[in-house]
């Protein structure tokens, strides 16, 4: 079976690219399309795939500031028709689910989210801080991009959502039906991390931008005094520094081979944004560690009330600090945290997806 992947672009890493690499080791051999790869900018191990770019890969600046184009990515993927193959899987969080394919070709869109800007342009303008001359620009396109992408959604052959969240977002933004695949978390990393010795600490591990609302955590350990450990560069680092207490220490950037024993060592794990996923509460919960986050998004699906963590419902630090004065940490059994992470496991991802892949896929 002839398989291409498709990705938005390659110019930074996050929860998108991680589930990337996991498609390509289950599919290896496959190309990646894409609309632009810095590769000085991402990991040197996809310096080994089959990346394949479009026309945008060459205009000035796009791989530090990629959001100025954005009205040129459906005009890029809308005439990359990719033909010769019996599998295509566009692994969406924009556009690039508009690709074109012949007939007897099977489009698997997995999506990340519909194109956040697209369908609540105040809220990305808002959480992102764009300027006002780009809010003027793009704002009378948004009708457009809209009919592009419900056209683009139904020209895909299966749509799968990562999240109930998401589910409802494609039903309603696109009139599709979807199934939920909870994207893949590598569970054993983490639950084979030893404690930290200095664990007495909530913790957070996030890129520092304004949408993950790591603000609300910051005035609520602040005004309640409790030592709050933040992992993670970005944008608002100076910002959030500027807000916060004594209490609150900001790490920078954090290794992958320190990341289990830092979960593992801390108290819970606060997860304060509205997330289509989210996988961090799930890392945290495979070492062992509850989560406090907010109720929304996919902690929906993740975060068990009562048994591996609990909830806050009103996105104000004055909600989130009511919370954690309310936490009972011995509430909580590590082992039983533990059990329910394992059901994102990777492998499982691998079983879940490729079991429908022989479903859609007339002989694979």
């Amino acid at each position: 079976m002839k398989v291409a992947i498709v990705h938005d672009w390659l110019n930074q890493m996050g929860g998108a690219e991680e589930v990337l690499e996991t498609l390509v080791n289950m599919f290896p051999g496959a190309p990646v399309y894409t609309a632009i790869y810095w590769a000085e900018g991402m990991p040197a191990a996809y310096r080994q795939w089959d990346i394949r770019t479009t026309w945008m890969d060459h205009l000035p600046g796009i791989y530090q500031h990629h959001q100025p184009y954005l009205l040129l990515y459906p005009l890029a993927f809308d005439g990359l028709v990719l033909e010769g193959y019996d599998l295509v899987i566009s692994n969406k969080s924009a556009f690039c689910h508009g690709v074109r394919t012949p007939p007897g070709t099977c489009h698997i869109c997995y999506c990340l989210t519909p194109t956040r800007f697209v369908w609540n342009l105040d809220g990305y303008v808002q959480s992102e801080q764009v300027g006002r001359a780009a809010q003027t620009l793009v704002k009378p396109f948004v009708p457009w991009m809209q009919r592009w992408e419900r056209a683009a959604a139904a020209r895909t052959d299966f749509m799968v959502a990562i999240s109930t969240e998401v589910q409802d977002r494609v039903g309603r933004y696109y009139g599709r039906e979807s199934t939920v695949v909870h994207p893949p978390v590598d569970t054993g990393r983490f639950a084979s991390a030893e404690n930290r010795a200095d664990g007495d600490y909530f913790l957070i591990v996030s890129r520092l931008i304004p949408y993950k609302r790591i603000d609300l955590a910051v005035q609520a350990f602040t005004q309640l005094g409790l030592p709050l450990w933040i992992g993670g560069e970005g944008r608002d680092r100076a910002r959030l520094e500027a807000m916060a207490g004594p209490n609150v220490r900001f790490l920078g950037y954090v290794p992958d081979e320190d990341l289990p024993s830092l979960m593992a060592g801390c108290r819970a794990f606060v997860f304060p944004g509205l997330e289509d996923f989210g996988l961090t509460p799930v890392q945290a919960m495979a070492a062992g560690r509850p989560v406090i986050a907010y109720a929304g998004g996919g902690a929906l699906d993740t975060v068990v009330e009562g048994v591996t963590g609990t909830f806050f419902h009103k996105r104000t630090p004055e909600s989130l600090a009511a919370a954690v004065e309310k936490w009972d940490e011995g509430a909580f059994d590590p082992e039983t945290i533990r059990a329910h992470a394992r059901q994102f496991d990777t492998e499982l991802f691998k079983a879940r997806f490729q079991a429908l892949v022989r479903e859609k896929v007339r002989g694979s």
